[in-house]
């Protein structure tokens, strides 16, 4: 097994990880856990600090599926917080009926993801 670190250059984090065995250490490396996530056609790589797995057991357990895992019904919407690692979102307090939602959304703000071809401002 191994764990992933950011990779780190005079002191500036860069982009890019790279793998260290469970059993060596690497001096100001943060101990992540990838976990993989699959929204529509597309699967996301998640890193992720282990500590805060102990949230798992907070999250909206949806009847008939696996811990962390949803299946959002028609007329329903699944809404993930801004900041997905610190918001309180369907992951907790379960899905959104239709009926509920006011307005749409007319813009991505700030987005820091990079997706190829996306057209969206890539922030590093």
């Amino acid at each position: 097994m191994y764990r992933l670190l950011p990779r780190r250059n005079g002191g500036e984090a860069t982009s890019g990880f790279f793998e260290v065995p469970l059993n060596e250490t690497k001096e100001n490396g943060i101990r992540l856990t990838e976990r993989k996530e699959t929204l529509g056609d597309v699967t996301h790589r998640i890193l992720m600090v282990p500590i805060a797995q102990d949230q798992l057991g907070m999250y909206y357990q949806q009847p008939g599926q696996p811990l962390a895992t949803w299946v959002v019904p028609p007329g329903q919407y699944f809404m993930m917080g801004d900041n997905r690692d610190n918001s309180a979102d369907s992951r907790y307090w379960g899905f959104v009926p239709e009926a509920n939602l006011v307005g749409k959304a007319v813009a991505i703000w700030m987005s820091f993801d990079k997706q190829e071809g996306s057209g969206r401002q890539a922030y590093a």
